[in-house]
């Protein structure tokens, strides 16, 4: 349902992008792995509407994004979990989780606040604490609750797992399978390869702005290339 065709993107006269081209279907996980500064986080911003593609297209459902503001993109379904989570700090758990659902409907608002308290239960200890307050992974799954409020078809994570403790990191790999298979599209931003691979059911890899290696998750684990440069 979405796809990103000969995608290019700049800063000033900077070109970060390089013609990428990436599809999600319904129900996969799929990731977008690469090192510091190949422009996965550009390529996520250029999707929602943060950036503007100097030349390309960006599709989701069959219906053109560019020229989409972020807010509009949010109505079409997507959904994006920042890097480094971005909660607001000073309001509640409970507010920064109602922020997720600005636009809907006030009477299917409560239904998608317990939903997303059944995916976080722990975060319904924490409904009046500020979401400055927490630890990292309880923003983790604030933002990431946040962004499901919005009931999106597709969910986008940027780099989810960083500056996380291993068992955190678990839990919030298992949530993002359990997502998936309940019919929710992941495209995962994932500096973690052996993460992004796991989860993922098709990857790609950027590198210096370009697609250099696509395809199933399991394939990729298995090319040289891919384990030399980023498992290990």
């Amino acid at each position: 349902m979405l796809e990103c065709e000969g995608l290019h993107a700049a800063y000033g006269q900077a070109e970060v992008l390089h013609g990428v081209s990436l599809t999600v279907e319904r129900e996969e996980l799929v990731a977008l792995i690469g090192p510091n500064g190949a422009g996965k986080t550009t390529a996520l911003h250029t999707i929602v509407g943060l950036m503007r593609p100097t030349a390309g297209k960006v599709r989701f459902a069959g219906e053109s994004l560019v020229g989409c503001d972020p807010a509009e993109v949010v109505a079409r379904g997507i959904a994006l979990v920042p890097q480094g989570r971005m909660v607001f700090q000073s309001l509640t758990v409970r507010e920064n989780l109602r922020l997720g659902a600005y636009r809907a409907k006030p009477d299917v608002v409560g239904a998608r606040f317990d939903k997303v308290l059944g995916v976080f239960p722990a975060l319904g200890e924490f409904l009046d604490r500020p979401g400055g307050a927490l630890s990292g992974g309880q923003q983790q799954m604030l933002a990431i609750g946040r962004a499901l409020m919005s009931n999106p078809a597709l969910l986008i994570l940027d780099e989810p797992s960083t500056g996380l403790a291993p068992k955190i990191v678990e839990a919030i790999c298992e949530t993002l399978g359990e997502l998936r298979r309940d019919g929710t599209m992941i495209l995962l931003v994932e500096q973690n390869a052996h993460i992004a691979l796991e989860l993922a059911s098709r990857a790609y890899v950027l590198e210096e702005g370009a697609i250099v290696a696509a395809g199933p998750a399991a394939t990729l684990r298995e090319d040289p290339r891919v384990t030399a440069a980023y498992l290990g």
